[in-house]
């Protein structure tokens, strides 16, 4: 039976329980008479009036044309535009160019062992890192760190896993490589993968002919009597004395391309390949973002050991004593050299699956007059290798230094390198000499200049940005000389006027600063907007900020004895720009009647004059200074590249073009 409280409480009787339908609840009864008294459950608020629609009256409406088509034209036009939307995320990407790379983007410094590092990883160049971000260089390349004996300046490894002492440890560069990468910076190590020192263990056991070590290195029988040895063959140094030397011990003559302390490694040996490539990973995990493989030319041998070709062959073999007096076929650029470097750039490949963290992969390896073996190091268009050769062509500029030779050294590798691949260039390394020991103050600019608006990655030697020169290697002292002549563009950085140009607080330094450090080093010149640090600085906010320098089109407009000239520009885009630079005398350049159709005046964006900038300049008379650089700015009715008497003279890597509307690069142009 039920019963209805005053409260509406419907209340359910059966024999001893009560049920609230409402609270769900177990009641006991009443003692008394079986009586069942109700428990009121919690009072439930009452609907509003229209608060809610039943089902049957919300089908009812839901199927009216008025309120279904206006429902079913929202879900398709949700649908459309979502396909809209994909495919057009589809096509952009499609028809996008690649992006570039950290090491296409920036300029790179190039760093001896001591330079940048300032004896110390720690106290030295984490208080130079915001140096490179207000030069806008955001690749550095460092010289040998690895723990070694000081005899050939950090290439004579004792132990590719740890960083010599003189340095700090290895947590401080594993600090000095989180600083870099917290700044956007980049760091490319030096790979040596050609040889070890003779005090590395792995030469030790190789000499006690220890387990798979005994092939680690090249051995050969060879006659040794009374400290007298002859050498298996004719193979030199390249410093013109026998490549082979006597190891007592082992009974054989191990070979060696460099110093008698520098024995080769094997790399027909599958143990020293697999040795190295754990070498690569070692620092790949460490974070390294890139290296500079050092002597890659030099990793194979012939294994017939047959004396090499004389280039003069009727001079007596026994007068030979340079390394030019050789054909060197058998001890360079062997078969199976690019099999092992693309090895080496599948491991940086499965480094580099992560966004953002591709791994470089850069070959040192001047082939003196063989362009063509240059360029084998950016391996094919199935097979990839090094990201690119550097390249050391214009380092001729030194005995050579006219426009026309600017011109064909520059034409010289464009016109080789294969198509959709990345230039680079370099005027300046530690191994020659400075650029303002022998382009001096007129020229150092025009040729930053140069570097900075080629297409591709230009390369730096630290100190040229400021015009450092070759030390005077008679005066002074030096930590450890070792061999001095080939120092002359090794001096520390010059920072400041303090003592030891601010690069160190010890009593000397490992070569001596330039005695002129006191009037060229940075913070000098950062107060001076006509010097070679501004000039240089401008010039590479410039690149990075205009898409013509970084991503367009080069053409060769104009070359005479004084004056190379180039235009630099992207379809699509407003602005082109006119690269006039003298590398002769002063001259005025008239450019309006050798090519009908240009502007008859030009902006100077930028001069390495600062007095010029900002100025107009009339084409039909271009006035340059001598060692005088211009970059005019102006706006192209036509475009070089476009035309067909340009068509030979124009290149580009990845080639693009600008959408002004959208403010993006698409490549179906």
């Amino acid at each position: 039976m039920t019963k209805e409280d005053v409260n509406g409480t419907v209340v359910e009787l059966s024999g001893e329980t009560c049920y609230d339908n409402n609270a769900i609840e177990e009641r006991e009864t009443a003692e008394a008479g079986g009586a069942c008294q109700a428990v009121p459950g919690p009072e439930i608020e009452k609907p509003a009036p229209y608060a809610g629609m039943p089902k049957e009256v919300l089908l009812l409406y839901s199927g009216q044309a008025r309120y279904r088509l206006p429902r079913e034209i929202i879900f398709w036009l949700a649908i459309v535009t979502s396909l809209m939307l994909a495919g057009a995320t589809v096509a952009i990407i499609v028809v996008s160019p690649k992006c570039l790379n950290w090491w296409q983007s920036s300029p790179f410094t190039s760093s001896g062992k001591h330079n940048f590092l300032s004896l110390c990883f720690s106290s030295g160049i984490q208080t130079k890192l915001s140096y490179f971000e207000y030069l806008n260089v955001k690749s550095i390349s460092i010289g040998s760190i690895y723990k070694s004996s000081s005899n050939d300046f950090g290439y004579e490894v004792e132990d590719f896993r740890e960083v010599d002492e003189v340095f700090g440890t290895m947590e401080d560069f594993e600090n000095l490589l989180a600083a870099m990468h917290d700044k956007g910076l980049k760091l490319v190590m030096d790979f040596i993968p050609n040889h070890t020192s003779d005090k590395h263990v792995w030469f030790q056991m190789s000499r006690n002919r220890t387990g798979k070590f005994t092939e680690y290195y090249v051995w050969h029988d060879c006659h040794h009597y009374n400290g007298s040895t002859t050498p298996p063959n004719n193979w030199l140094t390249v410093y013109g004395d026998s490549a082979w030397d006597y190891d007592a011990i082992r009974g054989q003559c191990y070979y060696h391309q460099f110093g008698k302390g520098q024995p080769d490694l094997n790399y027909h040996s599958y143990h020293v390949q697999e040795e190295m490539i754990e070498v690569l990973k070692f620092w790949l995990q460490k974070g390294v973002d890139g290296f500079r493989v050092d002597a890659v030319k030099f990793l194979l041998e012939a294994d017939h050991f047959r004396d090499e070709p004389q280039v003069d062959v009727m001079q007596r073999p026994e007068n030979i004593s340079s390394y030019s007096e050789l054909h060197h076929d058998y001890t360079t650029t062997q078969l199976g050299l690019h099999d092992i470097l693309h090895n080496w750039r599948n491991v940086l490949d499965e480094y580099s699956r992560e966004p953002g963290k591709y791994r470089s992969m850069f070959t040192d390896s001047f082939d003196d007059n063989k362009i063509a073996t240059t360029m084998l190091y950016y391996g094919s268009s199935r097979i990839k290798e090094a990201d690119f050769p550097f390249n050391f062509y214009l380092t001729r500029l030194k005995n050579q230094l006219y426009s026309r030779n600017v011109f064909e050294l520059v034409d010289l590798w464009m016109a080789n390198m294969p198509q959709g691949h990345w230039p680079n260039w370099m005027v300046g390394n530690q191994n020659v000499y400075r650029v303002m020991s022998w382009a001096g103050q007129d020229y150092i600019n025009v040729i930053n200049m140069l570097l900075l608006t080629l297409p591709g990655t230009p390369a730096t030697y630290y100190g040229e940005e400021i015009g450092m020169d070759n030390i005077n290697l008679n005066s002074g002292n030096a930590e450890d000389p070792g061999k001095l002549v080939s120092n002359l563009a090794r001096s520390p950085m010059q920072w400041s006027s303090d003592d030891n140009a601010g690069f160190s607080k010890s009593n000397r330094t490992w070569v001596p600063v330039h005695s002129e450090y006191r009037s060229v080093n940075v913070q000098m010149q950062k107060n001076d907007s006509g010097s070679t640090l501004a000039v240089f600085r401008a010039l590479a906010l410039l690149r990075e900020k205009e898409l013509p320098l970084h991503r367009g089109w080069m053409c060769y407009v104009y070359n005479d004895s004084n004056v190379f000239a180039y235009a630099r520009e992207l379809d699509g885009f407003k602005r082109a720009y006119l690269i006039i630079l003298n590398f002769g005398q002063g001259t005025s350049t008239d450019l309006q009647s050798k090519i009908p159709g240009l502007p008859k005046m030009m902006h100077i964006r930028l001069s390495t004059r600062a007095e010029n900038n900002g100025q107009m300049v009339k084409t039909s008379a271009i006035g340059t200074a001598r060692g005088e650089g211009l970059v005019l700015e102006y706006h192209p009715e036509w475009l070089f590249h476009r035309l067909n008497r340009y068509e030979k003279q124009c290149f580009i890597s990845d080639r693009a073009c600008y959408l002004s509307m959208l403010d993006i690069l698409y490549k179906t142009c």
